[in-house]
């Protein structure tokens, strides 16, 4: 080994090790750190703000940001976009910069992608203690606000020496790459260590590639999960997100054009299959269609492929109902594969549906189960057509009606986002995805303000894919900071702002569930203290447009499909406002239930008739063991 070394600092260390790391895939190699994103403070400026400025943009692409939790929404939309095999970093100061990114790390961890968190964090040496922003723990002094960062990774280390960090930058690359690992990583870095210089071996810096594996099933494994397919009569595959990080789509196609068996898909896997494959019955769960809830509500094997199996696509362990249901999950991670008691094949999404193929080569279920679904399909599809339809071009839209408005503007390529509100559940239910990336949504934390900024992080990874971030009045009003990033990057994201005055999703489930839509409106509070005055008079359209943005307002139907045909034409950040007409019902209803607890005791009648409604659904409610 060469005992050649170079003097640096930490920071110019870390940053110059980043710029060398790679991942590689099917023979395809990738930057694994493609950038960095940064507002900076007196906890980074001078150490890894400085180290940033001497590597240069060539080495490392600097983006700068106006929010904290929105660069980390913006390095994970960037991640997703690119099947996890590229991320970004993201490098704040300590104290309110630090902890701002808490949020966006739990959105990248839940949802498994990789992002790379550098806060800075208190001196090392405690020359200076306390420090401006620093938490004082009175029986921990070595907690610092950074340790929230604890839970929400699924990598933490606080560099402390300056060969610390040769241990520990390995160990953050290698959580990054694996597919079975990875999520937000931190890596705390005092500023003081920051800044300190060490003599580096020159291995350190050597072009380093992270082979992302595809794992084949065990052959065990895989027999097992053979027999239980083959003995099903009702066997029904519910494709998670997993499919997509493993570009698995066309070995899905080729397992069901083989096999007949249809498919679900959560809101992570929806674009498995196209929306007019014969196969494809849509969005499953609480949020689903209602082919897809019947057909799981009498399914006898679940093939989950790629899923978590969270409360929204179980409808809270009430969809599948049939007594003798059995479920085979098919899972890089085995954490997930044996959720809900099932036989787990741990591998690749794509390898492991290539080996079901094969082995199912003459196995194809019955014709009659065939039928059934399509024909519920048809059914479905006649449902969204209403939905998406008005009957007078000239009237104010309803939310549903602004979705068929875009479905008939987009095409292939683009990327629709969104992640919160009512908006989800209208398009987990009714959008037509026409490729495995046209459908964007983040819904594991289901994070109101992740859209714009994501936005942006798809458009970074596909500069010339048009990108659509979808939001509603009250996610705008979370965070439309980047806004700003956009229009200075000259990134053409468009933004389809729907304002309905106040939060639409949570407001209809309160009245559901006895809450009589309690602080869900954004009205005047009046003379009985309630806020059920008029609208607020503020204008979303306006607020866009002093940011930067290109803004057409459309106030119709016909006036919004032009809207959207114009931002999709233009090459610069474009806002199209639309205010949707509440009063009228197009979504359909939910095809399934969702367990959101209701008091059992209230004075309120509405209350009163909730927990009678709740225990009746609760009571389906079952443990799959």
């Amino acid at each position: 080994m060469s005992t050649t070394t170079r003097r640096l600092t930490v920071a110019q260390a870390l940053v110059r090790f980043l710029s060398v790391q790679y991942t590689e895939r099917d023979g395809v190699r990738h930057r694994l750190i493609a950038g960095t994103w940064g507002i900076f403070g007196h906890g980074n400026v001078a150490g890894i703000g400085q180290a940033l400025v001497e590597a240069g943009e060539d080495a490392m692409p600097y983006h700068q940001g106006r929010n904290e939790q929105s660069m980390v929404h913006a390095a994970v939309g960037y991640a997703r976009q690119l099947d996890r095999l590229s991320a970004q970093a993201v490098t704040t100061s300590i104290g309110p910069g630090a902890t701002n990114l808490v949020t966006g790390a739990a959105l990248a961890t839940i949802n498994r992608l990789p992002v790379l968190l550098l806060p800075g964090d208190y001196f090392a040496t405690r020359a200076a203690d306390p420090l401006l922003q620093q938490l004082e723990h009175p029986s921990e002094a070595d907690v610092s606000v950074n340790d929230t960062l604890r839970p929400v990774s699924r990598y933490f280390d606080r560099i402390t020496r300056p060969e610390a960090l040769i241990p520990s930058a390995l160990n953050a690359m290698r959580v990054l790459a694996d597919p079975a690992e990875t999520g937000a990583v931190t890596l705390a870095l005092p500023q003081d260590v920051q800044a300190e210089a060490y003599d580096w071996p020159e291995e350190f810096f050597a072009e380093r590639v992270w082979h992302v594996r595809r794992p084949a099933p065990d052959p065990f494994e895989l027999a097992e999960a053979v027999a239980a397919i083959r003995a099903a009569e009702r066997p029904l595959i519910v494709a998670g997100g997993g499919i997509h990080h493993s570009k698995a789509e066309e070995s899905l196609k080729a397992l069901v054009e083989a096999t007949g068996i249809p498919v679900a898909s959560t809101q992570a896997g929806k674009g498995s299959l196209r929306y007019d494959h014969p196969a494809d019955l849509g969005g499953i769960g609480h949020t689903g269609t209602a082919v897809c809830d019947d057909i799981a509500r009498t399914a006898d094997l679940v093939i989950g492929v790629g899923t978590r199996y969270t409360d929204f696509t179980t409808a809270s362990n009430t969809l599948f109902q049939k007594p003798d249901v059995r479920f085979v999950n098919l899972n890089i991670a085995a954490f997930d594969a044996h959720k809900l008691a099932a036989r787990t094949v741990v591998c690749d999404a794509r390898a492991g549906l290539t080996a079901l193929t094969e082995a199912l080569s003459d196995h194809r279920v019955n014709s009659v189960y065939e039928a059934e679904y399509r024909a519920g399909k048809e059914r479905w599809e006649q449902v969204v057509d209403a939905a998406f339809t008005a009957a007078d071009e000239n009237a104010v839209p309803t939310q549903t009606q602004v979705l068929g408005a875009l479905d008939a503007v987009v095409g292939d390529e683009d990327v629709v986002i969104n992640a919160a509100g009512s908006l989800p559940g209208d398009l987990h239910k009714l959008w037509r995805a026409r490729s495995p990336r046209q459908y964007h949504l983040e819904y594991g934390y289901s994070c109101m303000g992740y859209e714009i900024p994501a936005g942006i992080g798809v458009q970074q990874a596909s500069p010339d894919t048009p990108v659509w971030s979808l939001v509603g009045d009250g996610t705008y009003l979370m965070m439309p900071t980047e806004i700003v990033t956009a229009v200075q990057e000259g990134l053409p994201v468009n933004l389809l702002l729907i304002q309905n005055h106040g939060y639409a999703s949570i407001g209809g489930l309160s009245e559901y569930v006895g809450g009589e839509r309690f602080g869900t409106a954004y009205r005047y509070r009046t003379a009985d203290g309630t806020f059920s005055g008029a609208p607020l008079p503020v204008d979303l359209a306006a607020n866009a447009g002093s940011l930067g943005m290109e803004v057409l307002r459309a106030k119709t139907v016909r006036e919004l499909r032009e809207a959207l045909a114009a931002a999709r034409a233009s090459d610069r950040p474009t806002c199209v406002y639309v205010e949707t007409d509440t009063a009228t019902a197009t979504a359909p209803p939910a095809e399934a239930w969702w367990d959101v607890p209701v008091a059992e005791t209230a004075s309120r009648e509405a209350a009163v008739q909730a927990r009678e409604q709740y225990d009746r659904q609760v009571a389906d409610q079952r443990r799959h063991l």
